[in-house]
């Protein structure tokens, strides 16, 4: 007769743990070879793209990576630096620039997207000497501290008179909200927007 305690060393939990692994492995193998599908050839790999963009009236043709955002474009391959890189993640509006027009965040942009387009920087809204009004309006009332995040708040308070969201403190306040002031110079910057709302009333 068979000692119980030799078959309970022969059949440990560790063994048997071990034993059923090695059979659901090679099941799960075999079961995976049968029903994978045939993939196709990887489509070659693309590292960069030529584009054009009209930045500031002038036209360039730019080599960039299709990940490259427009910010960054604009910053180390253009070399204009007005427009700053703050949180790279559209919260902070430090990166406002105008695109077709449109106020948009230059780091939630892909470059690639905006081939063709015209773009305005804060470098192009002054006329040589001459600032532009909202560029003055900022001075005379005291709207920047540190001036980090003024270029992108000019760009964006001259999208903000233009598009006629200027009714009221309340409603400059609402339609500038995107961008971040860290100085908190906000009664300022609204002052220096409604300013100009005025001006060109």
């Amino acid at each position: 007769m068979d000692d119980p305690k030799e078959t309970r060393k022969a059949f440990s939990r560790r063994a048997l743990l071990k034993g059923g692994a090695i059979v659901a492995v090679t099941s799960l193998s075999g079961v995976s070879e049968a029903i994978a599908p045939k993939s196709a050839p990887d489509p070659p790999f693309v590292s960069r793209a030529t584009i054009s963009l009209v930045v500031n009236g002038v036209s360039h043709r730019v080599e960039v990576e299709p990940r490259s955002t427009l910010l960054d474009v604009l910053r180390e391959r253009l070399y204009l630096t007005g427009t700053k890189k703050g949180c790279n993640r559209g919260e902070c509006g430090a990166c406002t620039i105008h695109l077709d027009g449109r106020r948009v965040n230059g780091c939630l942009v892909l470059a690639i997207t905006a081939d063709g387009k015209k773009i305005e920087t804060i470098e192009g809204l002054a006329n040589g000497d001459q600032l532009h009004p909202m560029q003055q309006a900022f001075i005379d009332h005291d709207a920047f501290q540190c001036g980090y995040c003024t270029p992108g708040q000019i760009m964006s308070a001259v999208a903000c008179v233009a598009e006629g969201h200027t009714g009221s403190n309340a409603e400059i306040r609402e339609w500038m909200s995107g961008n971040i002031c860290r100085c908190s110079a906000y009664p300022q910057i609204v002052a220096a927007v409604s300013a100009v709302a005025k001006r060109n009333a």
